[in-house]
């Protein structure tokens, strides 16, 4: 529905099934984004098509960000895999609680402000990217505030961050595979830092709910849309440094 790709809940998810499985600590959050990075590889195909169905895209900002995305998610899940875990959720959490308070702030804009051309949306797409392996949320923490901040209309940031989900999602994913494939104790059936049985199993639940999200996204107020966003953000990023404190 928000176009974040459901990391932001997977992970928290993830990191408390992980530790009921018993998993060494210093391996669960790395895991636990990695797996829920390569999830958005598909559900982020099923949200752009639900809101591509509805004409909420910007295909122009999507094609300008992805160049600095496919480097910055590769760059940022390799400095990731050398973070001790509490300092990774550290992180974390400071990341998504900045992103909340620019949406509760609710800032207008200059009403000529615009999306900046390929250089600086390539410089931005680099930056969101690295952040996102840190978070695995499709990048749509910055994307979204930054597209509201450049009078893209919410309909059409929510759309576009699903787009941007993709590449961010694919280098990210790239980069936790290739980072997880030198360590030891982890659980049998992964892929680097992916666990494939969970990354089967929410990919067939997210899949199935992402257009009736699309739809739900396209009925509240823009409002309405911010405050939930910001919630969630706040909510699930407290549980998360808790979870290593």
């Amino acid at each position: 529905m928000l176009g974040i790709g459901g990391g932001a809940i997977m992970v928290p998810l993830l990191v408390w099934f992980f530790e009921a499985q018993g998993l060494p600590k210093s391996h669960i959050l790395h895991l636990a984004v990695g797996t829920a990075m390569a999830t958005i590889l598909f559900t982020s195909v099923a949200s752009v098509r639900a809101h591509a169905a509805r004409g909420a895209i910007r295909w122009d900002i999507a094609r300008n960000v992805t160049p600095g995305i496919l480097a910055g998610g590769v760059v940022g899940s390799w400095i990731a895999s050398f973070i001790p875990p509490l300092v990774f959720a550290a992180l974390f959490t400071a990341v998504v609680y900045i992103a909340a308070t620019n949406l509760l702030l609710d800032r207008n804009p200059k009403p000529s402000r615009q999306p900046p051309g390929f250089a600086g949306m390539s410089a931005f797409g680099f930056l969101v990217s690295a952040l996102s392996a840190f978070a695995a949320i499709g990048g749509a923490f910055m994307t979204v505030p930054f597209m509201l901040w450049c009078n893209v209309p919410m309909l059409q940031a929510i759309g576009t961050a699903a787009v941007i989900g993709f590449p961010i999602a694919l280098s990210g994913t790239i980069g936790f595979v290739a980072t997880g494939l030198r360590e030891t104790g982890l659980p049998p059936y992964s892929v680097g830092f992916v666990f494939l049985p969970a990354l089967g199993g929410i990919v067939v639940a997210s899949m199935l709910v992402a257009p009736l999200g699309a739809a739900a996204a396209h009925r509240l107020p823009t409002v309405w849309l911010k405050r939930i966003f910001a919630v969630l953000f706040y909510v699930i990023a407290t549980r998360m440094l808790i979870t290593f404190l």
